[in-house]
């Protein structure tokens, strides 16, 4: 098993919890706001378990499917927490379109996006890093 599937799998594990946080007691507050930062709805579970199911039959697949699974979802993710960063609403989980653009604190929009800018930009940088298949 090569590095890059390894990344894969840890994608796909850390996408399920990210799935599941909304419905573990006492991480959301009484607003549904997980950590108090971010309210996760039913498109964002539907987007993170997707994007789990995505990592996991990459990473079975092979090496060369797990370095496209983190490139493409490097890139996507990236430009989603940038928008997000940007505008107060990313576009994979439709927020932009439902939203449109928020008025909110810069550090609120830093702590709602980091999540999806690191994951994102770990999985661009990794697809390359780990190119060959060891």
């Amino acid at each position: 098993m090569t590095k890059l599937r390894w990344i894969a799998i840890g994608y796909m594990i850390a996408l399920l919890i990210a799935a599941s946080l909304n419905y573990i007691p006492g991480l959301t507050d009484s607003e549904g706001r997980a950590f108090g930062i971010f309210a996760l709805d039913i498109f964002d579970d539907l987007l993170h378990v997707a994007s789990a199911a995505w990592a996991g039959i990459a990473a079975y697949l092979s090496h060369r499917a797990s370095k496209a699974f983190l490139f493409y979802f490097g890139i996507l993710y990236l430009a989603d927490g940038a928008l997000g960063l940007a505008t107060g609403s990313g576009y994979l989980d439709m927020g932009i379109i439902n939203y449109g653009v928020q008025d909110l604190p810069f550090t609120f929009k830093i702590l709602a996006n980091l999540p999806h800018i690191g994951l994102g930009g770990i999985a661009l940088i990794s697809s390359h890093m780990f190119d060959k298949e060891v």
